[in-house]
């Protein structure tokens, strides 16, 4: 079986003179030590200790040059000797074998998944097969409860990280959208469905006649609210990956914006409007959508981020049969067990949306997922978590290169 890779190809070389990984060893070793308890997590810097967002650009640099080096460095003819004996190792305990994982530059570059589209192309899916894809999941995904629930996920995340900035260093812009954002939550809050659809007809409550509440909204009044987060926010440092999904889910919005929305309204028309905003959903968003991808992995996970890659890897060949192998990487600060794992978990959520959309669209053959982890320091080892195979890396020092 063919490798199917879409990222760019690296314009560096595979490997370079030992003198080049001596330095950039000691340049690893020293990024190490200086962003200890930093990770980048979906995009975003954290204090491991607390998981609170960091906003400094000066270690978002380190964070991005540590990762290259080690990139770099997973080229070398001794890494990938390494790499080919740990997972032989593997194979002979009756797992998956690819062949060749992470050998040509383009399988070693970072990867960012945001659309259906990323993951259709990665899986070389036929155009006739993205239409099961799409013709599948738009129906599970567009229901009124994934909806509603990714619209307070987002506004949540961004009102947890606004109170953290204004503790900080407060500013207009913050203020006002602190205000709206509380008004689209209580918009959502006030206007959710208030009725148990597992109740009998008899026993559901029936909507006040004389109720003080204004005429019915549409969902236009969130898009207009949307709007207007957007342009008070949009030059707040720290919010850039908010302010995005913001503009992501306009695009659902302005399909259903003239759909009304009431919780006064009788049982059954309220059940018509939340068919309607599933039904206009499910008809405009389309593959490339990053609203719909966005609503795709609160439906997996009940996550709003996008997917972050440190090393894309590839299918490979899995040594026997009609099975494949998907490989991914990540590159680790430190071997430290809470580290560890938190790489694993992310490792294994981007695994298992390929493998979600691999069996979705009919694909021939078994695809094994298997993850690889580097980080300096660390003893070659195997984990195991919800089935997969998970390896861990140390990145080598200089004087064990073999030339």
């Amino acid at each position: 079986m063919c490798c199917f890779i879409t990222a760019q190809r690296s314009p560096v070389k595979s490997f370079y003179l030992p003198e080049w990984y001596e330095k950039a060893f000691s340049k690893i070793t020293k990024l190490t030590h200086s962003l200890k308890n930093v990770d980048l997590i979906a995009g975003r810097l954290v204090n491991t200790d607390d998981f609170s967002t960091i906003i400094d650009d000066n270690i978002e640099h380190k964070m991005h040059t540590f990762k290259s080096l080690v990139r770099t460095f997973l080229g070398s003819p001794s890494v990938q000797e390494a790499l080919k004996k740990n997972v032989e190792a593997a194979f002979a305990a009756g797992k998956c074998r690819p062949l060749g994982c992470f050998s040509k530059s383009n399988e070693r570059e970072p990867m960012t998944v945001n659309s259906l589209t990323k993951v259709c192309n990665f899986l070389n899916i036929s155009a006739q097969q993205r239409k099961i894809v799409r013709f599948t999941i738009c129906p599970q995904v567009t229901q009124h409860r994934i909806w509603m629930g990714a619209l307070e996920e987002i506004l949540s995340e961004l009102n947890t990280e606004m109170d953290s900035l204004n503790c900080q260093a407060s500013s207009k812009g913050i203020k006002i959208g602190q205000q709206i954002v509380f008004s689209c939550l209580k918009f959502l809050a006030d206007t959710a469905n208030s009725y148990d659809p597992h109740s009998t007809s008899w026993m559901r409550l029936k909507p006040t006649r004389f109720d003080d509440s204004p005429t019915s909204h549409k969902w236009e009044d969130v898009l207009e609210m949307f709007n207007d987060l957007i342009k008070c926010l949009r030059s707040e440092k720290g919010l850039q990956f908010h302010v995005m999904k913001l503009e992501v889910m306009k695009e659902g919005l302005s399909q259903i914006k003239d759909v009304f929305v009431d919780k006064n309204t009788a049982y059954k028309e309220a059940r018509y409007q939340e068919s309607l905003v599933q039904k206009k959903l499910s008809k405009t968003l389309g593959h490339s959508s990053k609203c719909l991808f966005t609503l795709l992995m609160y439906y997996l996970y009940g996550s709003v981020r996008d997917i972050e890659v440190d090393i894309c890897g590839g299918v490979y060949g899995g040594g026997s049969g009609d099975r494949a192998c998907l490989c991914m990487g990540r590159i680790l600060i430190s071997d430290e067990e809470k580290m560890v794992w938190s790489g694993v978990k992310q490792l294994d959520r981007a695994l298992g949306l390929f493998k979600f959309v691999w069996e979705t669209a009919g694909m021939t053959g078994v695809l094994e997922l298997q993850g690889h982890l580097w980080c300096a320091g660390a003893e070659d080892r195997t984990l195991t978590y919800r089935g997969n195979l998970f390896f861990i890396h140390g990145v080598i020092q200089p004087n064990q290169f073999r030339f």
